[in-house]
């Protein structure tokens, strides 16, 4: 487990995102937006936050609650857990006069994904758009 998260940036996708890690992210998120998305709408329907967050790590990770692991979707590489802008409040993740700007740069469910990278010690907020209706789907 990380000792010391630092969430860089609560801009969405900071320039210090560089094109190693959204090539990373955005090959193994299309294998498993659909459930995302999915977790996302209940996560809201059902009351716990307008505001749910994607842990995405490839080492385990004691942040919210394990959704995915490696390998459990269509040969995915990263671990994914369910967690919400609350969690990341309580742990101090988010400080809560930094609320009202995670709320601002909070992007609509229905399109995004809200994804808080942590790779060593690179630790950042990523919004990455689900992808369209009707795509191909993944050969395995």
């Amino acid at each position: 487990m990380i000792e010391d998260y630092t969430a860089l940036s609560n801009a969405p996708n900071s320039p210090d995102l560089n094109g190693k890690y959204l090539g990373l992210i955005s090959s193994d998120f299309i294998k498993v937006a659909d459930a995302l998305k999915e977790a996302s709408y209940q996560i809201k329907k059902r009351g716990f936050s307008d505001f749910p967050i994607f842990v995405t790590s490839q080492r385990p990770i004691e942040i919210g609650q394990k959704l995915i692991g490696v390998g459990e979707l269509h040969e995915n590489k990263w671990n994914y857990h369910a967690s919400m802008m609350e969690e990341f409040v309580q742990r101090k993740l988010i400080a809560e006069e930094n609320m009202e700007l995670f709320v601002q740069n909070f992007r609509d469910i229905e399109e995004y994904a809200c994804l808080f990278v942590v790779d060593g010690q690179f630790t950042n907020f990523v919004f990455i758009p689900f992808p369209e209706e009707g795509r191909e789907e993944i050969v395995e």
